[in-house]
């Protein structure tokens, strides 16, 4: 029986490259995200795989309602999660903390540790209930450092940081292994989305870079998800070569 792997924010970057990197070894997969179309087109490129199932799941992170239906009505083939990966999150603007936009708040918070939080509070029960399972949150290295304009974003990915902890010793004696991934750079959709759009602003980001790409991540959690079950990778911190920490990085002039 394959085992069965749910991914938060599935559709793009991290997330979409996890769901083929373990589909591609023989897990069957449950994809969720806000957009059905590229939810679909997710599970139309999945389902080219042989031997292994695919539930799409369409929800926002951020509505608990949501969250607990969608979650409590899985049917007894899908409930035996094995590894949930929390990938659902984002950065929204740029500015100092006096000039902040409180919508834009409003929804890193909502969705980087609300909706993290939601996600967890309705699987984790059917893992204690098996006595097994793997988490990964997916932080940042803006988790561990704070850089200029990035207040409420950094505060949302300590948050993921000090939650993965909490997770791992509330979760000790029923034997669920938790793992913290914080990326560096990566080009996906983040800065694009950060920046509300604007496709220029959000390619300068990356110029001069060779940075991460979504199957960088995927491959790190795939290693980490195979490991003797004796084995927990508490936290990892990946970053591009050209940077050594948030506020310390190299670009190659071209």
């Amino acid at each position: 029986m394959n085992k069965i792997i749910m991914i938060t924010g599935a559709t793009t970057g991290f997330g979409k490259a996890t769901a083929v990197k373990f589909a591609d070894n023989g897990y069957n997969i449950i994809i969720t995200g806000r957009r059905k179309n590229l939810l679909d087109e997710l599970e139309e490129e999945l389902n080219k795989i042989d031997k292994i199932k695919v539930l799409p799941l369409c929800f926002d992170v951020r509505k608990k309602e949501d969250v607990e239906s969608v979650i409590s009505n899985l049917s007894a083939e899908w409930k035996n999660i094995d590894i949930l990966v929390n990938n659902a999150g984002l950065a929204v603007g740029m500015s100092h903390i006096q000039d902040g936009n409180t919508d834009d708040w409003d929804r890193m918070i909502d969705t980087n540790v609300k909706g993290l939080l939601y996600v967890t509070r309705a699987v984790t029960p059917l893992m204690v209930a098996r006595n097994k399972g793997h988490i990964f949150n997916i932080g940042s290295i803006a988790g561990k450092d704070v850089y200029e304009n990035g207040n409420t974003y950094c505060a949302s990915k300590f948050a993921v940081g000090a939650l993965s902890k909490a997770m791992r010793i509330d979760m000790l004696k029923n034997n669920i292994r938790v793992t913290l991934i914080a990326p560096g750079m990566a080009e996906t959709e983040f800065s694009l989305v950060r920046f509300k759009g604007d496709e220029q602003r959000a390619k300068n980001v990356y110029k001069g870079f060779d940075a991460l790409k979504g199957e960088d991540i995927a491959d790190v959690i795939f290693y980490c998800a195979s490991l003797p079950e004796h084995v927990c990778i508490n936290e990892l911190e990946i970053t591009p070569t050209q940077q050594a920490s948030v506020n310390h990085s190299f670009r190659k002039e071209k």
